[in-house]
């Protein structure tokens, strides 16, 4: 094989790479119909089917029922063609949200609920993937985990076309699911709450304020997380370690619920994933057997 020859091979194996990264400059998003969840991170590769997802399920997430019936009455309302809203569940890290989004698929994937994951960096390509679900049979939630944006990020704009419509109406079998640790989704700063003022008696904010609170306000639906009490972590540890199938005696409950409380604070939260992660720890030492 002569020098150009090698440089040839070397130049198409490098094209073919590059395929599956660069954007997909306008060519249909294509989505197959025997799928039912997609993760969509801006390749040239499109969707991307997921075939292994998540198995938890609603009554996995303990001591936050109400956030759970909320969603479920939100979700069937969508699947029955009924109006329905976008919901932005917010609160700290580690209390259920993004768990309660995937159980709630998990319950009606069966019922043509299908789930498509947008990756952060790409929520400027929600006009495409919306335009693409347009003809598409199902309804379709998009999923947006850990929604933030910067005080000048542009893709919050593409986000409010999504949910107001623009030229374009929105599709009908297209829902909005987010989860963010902030209520109002960008950085909010006190220069603003100084440049906001009173006129005859009313408050009103500035105009930063303003356009921070329009899109978060635009979700109908907006459910809250809070770290859980000492006795719903418990309850909860107790839950996993049920589900885990450890065993444990009313003698080791003291001595277990000792380290649960420790390995929360270690850990800086009592959260369900503090205590599924204890639980998952404490199920495995106990069924380990001499090394």
């Amino acid at each position: 094989m002569t020098d150009q020859d090698k440089f040839f091979q070397r130049a198409s194996t490098l094209l073919e790479r590059l395929e599956h990264i660069l954007p997909l400059n306008g060519r249909p998003l294509l989505f197959d119909e025997s799928v039912d969840c997609w993760r969509y991170d801006g390749s040239r590769r499109g969707p991307v089917p997921v075939r292994h997802t998540s198995p938890v399920r609603l009554e996995d997430l303990q001591c936050i029922n109400r956030q759970k019936e909320l969603l479920d009455r939100n979700t069937r309302q969508f699947l029955q063609a009924l109006p329905a809203n976008h919901a932005l569940l917010w609160g700290p890290r580690g209390t259920g949200k993004s768990s309660l989004i995937k159980a709630i698929f998990n319950l009606y994937r069966e019922r043509g609920l299908k789930l498509v994951e947008v990756d952060r960096d790409h929520l400027g390509d929600l006009p495409l993937l919306c335009d693409a679900l347009y003809d598409q049979p199902g309804r379709f939630v998009l999923f947006c985990d850990d929604l933030s944006f910067a005080a000048d990020d542009p893709a919050y704009k593409a986000l409010k076309v999504i949910m107001d419509g623009s030229i374009s109406q929105p599709p009908d079998n297209v829902l909005l699911y987010a989860t963010s640790n902030r209520r109002h989704l960008i950085p909010e700063y006190m220069q603003e709450n100084v440049d906001s003022r009173m006129v005859e008696g009313e408050l009103h904010l500035s105009e930063a304020i303003e356009e921070k609170l329009s899109l978060s306000e635009r979700f109908g639906l907006w459910l809250s997380f809070h770290p859980f009490k000492q006795e719903q972590y418990l309850e909860i540890v107790h839950y996993w370690l049920g589900t885990l199938g450890a065993v444990v005696t009313a003698k080791d409950r003291a001595d277990l619920d000792k380290a649960a409380l420790k390995w929360a604070l270690e850990h800086g939260s009592r959260s369900g994933r503090s205590a599924n992660l204890f639980a998952r720890d404490w199920a495995g030492q106990t069924g380990l057997g001499p090394a």
